[in-house]
């Protein structure tokens, strides 16, 4: 009987997230991720998507071609996880092995669909794509094939907000005229060793010979990309092991000789790891740096956090704590930096700015802090006023904070200019901004 395999992928997810949940964002260009000069995009609305804007690009990049109406946030992971769990809690209700890839994405093979037509398996989809946009408001793409990677291209299809579902006497039709990089498990290397042999489209790669793949690209990963190319994936839908680790690394063409140059590599390798780390949905105790010198000896050193954080800012302070220079090591080519000791539950510190000394020290040394300071509001934060309730901050100085006041559940909300020290405001709960309640206290994380 015909086989169904299902993708379902959130649209834009973090930036949706954010529309949903603060409703004047809703129509603008979002970006989530580090708003400091080495910040990356975790995530981007398609209005900034539009604008060239993507995920993994420097944000000050992403800000200069979204211009002055786009809207940088600061990552809030415990809404993406909750918004996350409400999601594939309704695909549990199917009563059917999920494969969750990501916080926003996973597999299903619905026994219910099996021998069904595609217009039986459209329906279906619809109906859990209603079910998501009505339970949470936000939108998903479902895509549909007789293995994984045709549900994952179909889902690519079907974005955003749609469903695409691909008859088996149609799918090879489809994938021959896609570009070889569009294969999963084909990377750069793989892609340039078979742009190298003529071979640009998936079709290219079906219509070699067994031994001709075997000789380009090898006996094992190659047959395996050969047989996908050709329509042929039969890998299960199961539960996947949960990674124990999450990194990044790079290697330099020419050797890195200076202090700057190091710190440079580390913040860069720790951006990338980081908005892995996002994606993944965890937090990291451990901090791993990996240098691989000019003479390819490879040193690693490692520290570990009292708690698990997805904070950017003690992750990356406790990387450079442990770095090793040139002036120690010689030449360095290569530059990794990895997060292990990863947890669901991540702890709020009452004190971050001891994990974070490194990034500070210069700062503290030459600037005296004031006496009695007022709460350092930062942008994008959550607040709560006793008299306005549940808001975000889109700016503050000259002792005045200017506050949109809005949930999911009011709408776009009023704006209102609070003094700093005005006793009746103090940091919000994230989560408040769902105004999921009830869900919430009956779905709470162990």
């Amino acid at each position: 009987m015909q086989r169904w395999v299902i993708h379902i992928d959130m649209d834009a997810f973090y930036a949706s997230v954010e529309q949903l949940t603060r409703p004047t964002l809703t129509g603008r260009p979002v970006l989530v991720g580090g708003l400091g000069g080495r910040g990356v995009v975790a995530g981007a609305s398609y209005e900034a998507r539009a604008l060239g804007a993507h995920s993994a690009m420097p944000m000050y990049r992403a800000q200069h071609l979204v211009g002055a109406r786009g809207v940088v946030i600061r990552p809030r992971r415990e809404v993406y996880s909750a918004a996350s769990r409400r999601v594939f809690s309704i695909l549990a209700r199917q009563g059917e092995v999920i494969e969750r890839l990501s916080i926003d994405e996973g597999f299903m093979e619905p026994e219910q669909l099996r021998g069904a037509s595609p217009r039986e398996v459209r329906d279906w989809a619809e109906n859990i794509r209603a079910q998501v946009r009505e339970e949470t408001g936000l939108s998903a793409s479902i895509g549909a094939g007789s293995g994984k990677q045709f549900a994952k291209i179909g889902s690519g299809q079907a974005k955003p907000d749609g469903s695409y579902v691909i008859p088996v006497d149609k799918q090879l039709d489809m994938l021959h005229p896609l570009a070889v990089g569009q294969l999963w498990g084909v990377g750069p290397v793989t892609q340039k060793k078979l742009s190298q042999i003529g071979v640009e489209t998936i079709g290219d790669l079906a219509a070699m010979t067994q031994k001709e793949v075997e000789i380009s690209i090898g006996a094992t990963v190659g047959l395996s990309l050969w047989e996908m190319a050709r329509g042929i994936d039969d890998r299960p839908v199961a539960p996947r092991a949960i990674a124990k680790q999450i990194s990044q690394e790079h290697t330099y063409a020419r050797d890195l000789l200076t202090v700057a140059e190091v710190n440079a590599a580390i913040s860069r390798a720790a951006d990338g790891a980081h908005a892995r780390l996002l994606k993944d949905g965890r937090g990291a105790r451990t901090v791993t740096v990996k240098l691989r010198m000019a003479d390819f000896h490879i040193e690693s050193r490692s520290a570990t956090l009292a708690y698990a954080t997805d904070d950017l800012a003690t992750l990356k302070a406790t990387a450079f704590k442990i770095a090793r220079y040139p002036s120690e090591v010689g030449a360095i080519r290569l530059v990794g930096v990895g997060f292990s000791g990863l947890e669901s539950a991540r702890q709020n510190v009452m004190f971050p700015e001891l994990d974070q000394a490194v990034i500070h020290t210069e700062v503290e040394e030459s600037t005296p802090a004031p006496p009695d300071k007022a709460p350092a509001w930062l942008p994008t934060q959550d607040v709560y006023h006793e008299d306005f309730g549940h808001g975000w901050i889109q700016g503050s100085g000259h002792g005045v904070v200017s506050v949109r006041f809005e949930t999911r559940a009011t709408g776009p909300g009023f704006f209102k200019s609070i003094r700093e020290d005005d006793d009746k405001l103090r940091p919000g709960n994230p989560l408040d901004s769902l105004a999921w309640d009830e869900w919430l206290r009956e779905n709470a994380e162990d």
